[in-house]
């Protein structure tokens, strides 16, 4: 049950980031968009019109199961923030020590920053291997509404996997 709902996290995921990239492909890199996947779909935060979305999401649905699987990885998602505070805490750690902190400063920030360096390409593959699948061949888009009209619009992308 529980590598069920993995998986199917990480296909949103995936076609989650399909999505955006395509979208902000169509409206421009300017527009604020922020997307988190679910069990069940994935979330879009945005001024963006629901057919839009709706149209995107079918684009980068079709072209992830051509196997365009590059859209599935993108250099805006929070994974490659993730990586880069644990790997920069990480390194920081090792770096001070238990003697004389603040004297080990320099070579604390160096780590730091080495670390968050790091961390692009890593968080890359943490996302290609570890929070995204392209295993999406048997997904379907259900439907697209937009199920929040606040200051930031939500649009709720519901999927279902049709899976054996």
């Amino acid at each position: 049950m529980l590598a069920g709902m993995i998986a199917a996290a990480r296909r949103n995921h995936a076609l989650e980031h399909a999505t955006v990239s395509i979208l902000l492909g169509r409206v421009g890199q300017h527009t604020r968009l922020v997307g988190r996947a679910s069990l069940d779909g994935f979330y879009i935060y945005g001024n963006v019109p629901a057919d839009k979305i709706s149209e995107c999401a079918a684009e980068g649905l079709a072209r992830l199961k051509q196997g365009e699987s590059h859209l599935a990885v993108s250099p805006l998602c929070g994974t490659n923030l993730a990586v880069a505070g644990v790997l920069a805490g990480l390194a920081s750690l090792l770096a001070v020590g238990n003697r004389r902190r603040f004297e080990r400063l320099p070579s604390v920030l160096t780590a730091a920053v080495l670390a968050v360096v790091s961390a692009q390409p890593l968080g890359r593959l943490v996302q290609k291997h570890v929070t995204t699948s392209t295993d999406v061949d048997r997904l379907e888009i259900v439907g697209v509404t937009s199920v929040g009209r606040g200051l930031i619009p939500l649009h709720k992308v519901k999927t279902v996997y049709r899976g054996a």
